[in-house]
């Protein structure tokens, strides 16, 4: 069941500021699993990825290249990517954290890999063991190999609103981390709400540093549940890319506050009440975030999927 029945209209009138269309990128099956207490099993995460393919979403972030021992949860990429049924038209981005998981990820055959920044000088410290100027020295070469290969580049930029040893993160603090990170090479920036504090003026704040929206992602994390009022108040400010998690899978292993990503069943619903096009079959999305939900033991914390659940 989704929006149009319930008798909504196609497109309503005040979406004149909003895209035609958004991309979805989809990370539950990197950035949700990966913050999974136990291991899920390749063969699980094999049918995940298809399952949300045959729901419609065309850029699945499919595993990460992290070291084996920070991360045990994706110790399997090869395994997965060995084993992965491509669909024609459907992105599978990596992960890859230095020069290391790019030579894996070469091996493997990606075409789009993703980097992760830090804006804060903990978080990075904590997370990449580096300093905020430091990175780029790690960055670089990362992004400069990959593009001589052919590859796309992403680039993560976390704690962009707050951070939970440093308090709020000043916009021009992370708009230049961003900045530097697409003057490097990467052809997108994902600003990420990573432990989930983010309020909507904050988020129209912080894209209004960049004179080119175009190239610009949101990740949301639903900590004070703002999520989609952040992610619509970045659809107003000329973003049309988001990332969310099938079910709310995930949060972040190194901020413990953090909790789960914005559901991707959420947003397709917000999106559908506004006439938004995602190419999402809401119901075959729902179908498998109830089904990785069982997998996983639990009930998915995502809204939609836990009220459509009701109707069955």
């Amino acid at each position: 069941m989704g929006t149009r029945e319930l008798g909504l209209p196609d497109r309503v009138p005040s979406a004149a500021a909003l895209p035609e269309r958004v991309t979805i990128w989809e990370v539950g099956p990197r950035d949700g699993l990966q913050n999974e207490k136990s291991i899920v099993p390749v063969e699980v995460k094999l049918e995940f990825l298809d399952k949300l393919a045959g729901a419609g979403l065309t850029t699945l972030e499919a595993t990460s290249f992290v070291s084996p021992k920070w991360v045990p949860q994706l110790a399997d990429a090869e395994q997965l990517l060995a084993g992965l049924n491509r669909r024609d038209g459907v992105r599978y981005p990596v992960l890859v954290p230095n020069e290391r998981g790019l030579d894996r990820a070469l091996k493997a055959g990606v075409s789009h890999i993703a980097i992760f920044a830090s804006a804060t000088e903990t978080f990075a410290k904590k997370n990449l063991n580096s300093t905020v100027d430091d990175q780029f020295a790690m960055f670089e070469p990362v992004v400069t190999r990959a593009r001589a290969e052919g590859l796309d580049v992403r680039g993560y930029v976390s704690m962009c609103f707050g951070d939970p040893w440093e308090g709020a993160v000043p916009a021009e603090q992370v708009a230049g981390v961003g900045k530097r990170l697409l003057d490097l090479g990467c052809s997108q920036l994902s600003l990420g709400d990573t432990i989930g504090v983010a309020t909507a003026g904050q988020v129209e704040a912080l894209i209004g540093q960049f004179s080119d929206v175009s190239a610009l992602a949101v990740h949301f994390h639903d900590t004070y549940g703002q999520a989609l009022a952040n992610t619509l108040a970045a659809l107003r400010c000329g973003v049309s890319t988001v990332d969310s998690s099938a079910g709310g899978l995930g949060g972040c292993p190194y901020a413990e506050s953090a909790t789960g990503n914005l559901a991707t069943e959420d947003l397709v619903w917000m999106l559908d009440g506004l006439g938004v096009e995602t190419g999402v079959d809401l119901d075959a999305l729902v179908a498998t975030s109830k089904w990785m939900a069982g997998k996983l033991g639990r009930p998915s914390p995502s809204r939609v999927v836990n009220a459509l659940a009701g109707r069955d």
